[in-house]
C-alpha cells in the first residue's frame, strides 16, 4: 500500500467468485444432460434443469438469465424425447416446461432487482468516495523531513469512513498531526469527526502551540453543539492526540486528550510515550477545569512514532487477550516504514477473534535520516 493512502474493505466480490457463479448454470445443464443420457431411461434428471436459471439470476444479466432459462426449456423436451421416443409422457413434458417457464420468469425478475441494487450500491459507493476525499483527505506521504504511512479501515463493511479520523499539515517551522477517535459508531461518529477535522484545519496554522490548538477543537465542538443542539455530534466525545515536529530540533511534542499513548521506536527499542497528565477527551473538558500538558521527547533521524486508535490496541483474540502492539512493533523494527501498515492490517485481521470489528486508524511517522554529505567533486545520485 503506498504511503498516505486508505486501506478499506473491498467493495466488490472477488473476480474468482463471480466467474464461478457465472459458470454454475452452464455446468448444471451439462451435468444434467450427461446424467440423463448415460443412465437408464427410468432415471430422470431433466427436472434438475430448473436450477440453471435460478443460479443464473445471481450473476448473469437479465438477458443472460432469460437465455439460460430458454435453453433449459429446449433441453427438457429433447431429453424426454430421447428417453421415450413414442412420446407417451407428453403431459409430463408440458408440466416440466411450465415449471421451467415459471422459474425462468422469477429468475429474470430477481436478476433485474439484483442489477438495480448493484447500480444503487455503485452510486452510494461513489458518494462515499467523494465524502471520504472531502472529510478524510489522503494523507501526504511526506511533510517536511518526516514520512507518513497510513492504515485506515472503517468498521462498516461497505463504509469508507468511520469515527476514526486523522490529519497532517505542514505549518511554518513544523509539522502538525492529529489522530482521533469519536465515541461510538455510525453517522453520528462521522459527523463529529468531520466537525473536528474542519476546526483543526481552520486553526492549525494560527494556533501558537498544541494547547491552544486543543482549546480551539474544544471550542469548535461547543459551538457546533450550540448551532445544532439536536445534533448527535453535540452529545459525543472524542479522544485525540496532537503532534508537533519542529524543523529546528530533534524532538517531538505531543498532547493527549484521553487518547492511547503512541509508541516511540528508537535505537534503544520501543516504548509508549509517557503522558504524565493527559487531558480529558474533547467535549468533556467542561466537566472539570481544562488543562493541557505537552510532552516533549527526543525524536531524531531514523526514529519512528506510531499513532493509533483503540481499534488497534483493543483488538482481542479468542482468549480475550489484547493485541500485543508493542511486541509486534519491536519485531518489525527492521521493516521499511511503507510496509508496516500492510503488516499491521494483516496481523490484526488474523489476530482478532472476529476479524476487525471496530474502526482502525494508525499513522506511522518516520523522521527521515539525514542525508550523507556528497563527496567533493562527485555529483549526488
Amino acid at each position: 500500500m503506498p504511503s498516505g493512502e486508505h486501506r478499506g474493505r473491498p467493495l466488490s466480490r472477488p473476480r474468482t467468485q463471480i466467474n464461478i457463479g457465472r459458470a454454475l448454470p452452464v455446468l448444471v445443464m451439462v451435468l444434467t444432460v450427461l446424467a440423463d443420457l448415460l443412465t437408464a431411461d427410468e432415471e430422470r434428471y431433466d427436472r434438475l434443469l430448473a436450477a440453471a436459471p435460478a443460479l443464473a439470476a445471481v450473476t448473469w444479466s437479465v438477458r443472460g438469465t432469460a437465455a439460460i432459462g430458454l435453453l433449459a426449456m429446449v433441453l427438457a423436451p429433447l431429453l424426454a424425447a430421447d428417453r421415450d421416443r413414442d412420446l407417451q409422457f407428453v403431459p409430463d413434458i408440458v408440466a416440466t416446461e411450465v415449471v421451467l417457464a415459471a422459474v425462468t420468469l422469477v429468475a429474470v425478475w430477481v436478476s433485474r432487482v439484483r442489477l438495480r441494487y448493484d447500480q444503487d450500491l455503485r452510486e452510494l459507493t461513489a458518494v462515499a468516495e467523494v465524502v471520504q476525499r472531502v472529510v478524510l483527505r489522503p494523507l501526504a506521504p511526506r511533510l517536511g523531513d518526516v514520512d507518513l504511512h497510513l492504515l485506515y479501515v472503517a468498521a462498516a463493511a461497505k463504509a469508507r469512513i468511520g469515527g476514526d479520523f486523522y490529519e497532517g499539515v505542514r505549518v511554518p517551522g513544523a509539522v502538525r498531526l492529529m489522530l482521533g477517535d469519536v465515541q461510538g459508531k455510525g453517522l453520528g461518529a462521522v459527523e463529529t469527526a468531520s466537525v473536528l477535522l474542519g476546526f483543526f484545519r481552520a486553526a492549525v496554522n494560527d494556533a501558537p502551540d498544541l494547547p491552544a490548538l486543543a482549546d480551539r477543537l474544544e471550542e469548535g465542538l461547543e459551538r457546533y453543539g450550540a448551532w445544532d443542539p439536536d445534533s448527535d455530534a453535540a452529545e459525543r466525545f472524542a479522544t485525540v492526540v496532537l503532534v508537533e515536529i519542529p524543523d529546528d530540533g530533534d524532538v517531538v511534542r505531543l498532547l493527549s486528550c484521553g487518547h492511547p499513548a503512541p509508541l516511540l521506536q528508537t535505537r534503544a527499542g520501543v516504548r509508549p510515550v509517557d503522558f504524565g497528565d493527559p487531558s480529558l477527551p474533547l467535549n468533556l473538558a467542561a466537566l472539570f477545569d481544562a488543562r493541557h500538558r505537552v510532552e516533549e521527547v527526543p525524536f531524531g533521524p531514523g526514529d519512528r512514532l506510531l499513532l493509533f486508535t483503540d481499534g488497534v490496541s483493543e483488538t482481542r483474540d479468542l482468549a480475550g487477550t489484547f493485541y500485543p502492539l508493542e511486541e509486534r512493533m519491536s519485531g518489525w523494527a527492521a521493516e521499511p516504514g511503507e510496509r508496516l501498515p500492510e503488516l499491521l492490517h494483516r496481523d490484526l485481521t488474523t489476530y482478532g477473534a472476529d476479524g476487525l470489528d471496530d474502526d482502525v486508524a494508525a499513522v506511522l511517522v518516520v523522521r527521515r535520516p539525514q542525508e550523507e554529505p556528497t563527496p567533493q567533486g562527485k555529483p549526488s545520485p
